[in-house]
């Protein structure tokens, strides 16, 4: 000891010199138990608020993807009606706006590639059904909703066209 002192070095400098101050040496232990509990505790909870506000939305997205679907269907289908004098009958679907018809009376008429691409499932992966005539009109395009089912309430309701 005697030569650390002739140097001007004491136990306590040494110490602080090398980095294991008592308020250091705390920090390197890490978090505490209860520290670590309170943080698992707040993530709860945001994960809760944001599950509770954020699920229910995914319905109502649902159901509003399926009405502009539907609206781009009555879109093409009026398309479809200009061209061709009259629009598709029952047999013929929805599947008469991307492949032409064999029943159609003029085939010149209808357009090359079709109407739209391809036909989209509504956003539950059931198929749009096409209805002629329509409640209100000469069709209907429906979404039978969450369920695949006819009636329903909420995310289970059928979606007509001639209700948009």
């Amino acid at each position: 000891m005697r030569r650390s002192a002739e140097h001007g070095f004491t136990s306590s400098r040494r110490s602080a010199e090398h980095g294991f101050t008592s308020r250091r040496r705390s920090a390197e232990h890490g978090f505490t138990l209860v520290e670590l509990m309170v943080v698992i505790v707040i993530i709860g909870l945001l994960a809760t608020i944001v599950a509770v506000n954020v699920l229910p939305a995914t319905g109502k997205a649902r159901t509003e993807k399926a009405k502009a679907d539907i609206a781009t269907l009555e879109q093409a289908l009026d398309q479809y009606r200009l061209d061709n004098i009259t629009y598709p009958n029952a047999n013929e679907g929805l599947q008469a706006l991307v492949t032409a018809p064999p029943t159609l009376a003029q085939p010149s008429r209808y357009r090359p590639g079709g109407y739209i691409r391809r036909l989209p499932n509504d956003p539950w992966d059931h198929p749009y059904q096409y209805r002629v005539p329509g409640k209100r009109g000469p069709f209907d395009i429906v979404s039978l909703g969450a369920d695949g089912a006819a009636g329903g309430e909420g995310e289970n309701a059928d979606i007509y066209s001639s209700d948009l």
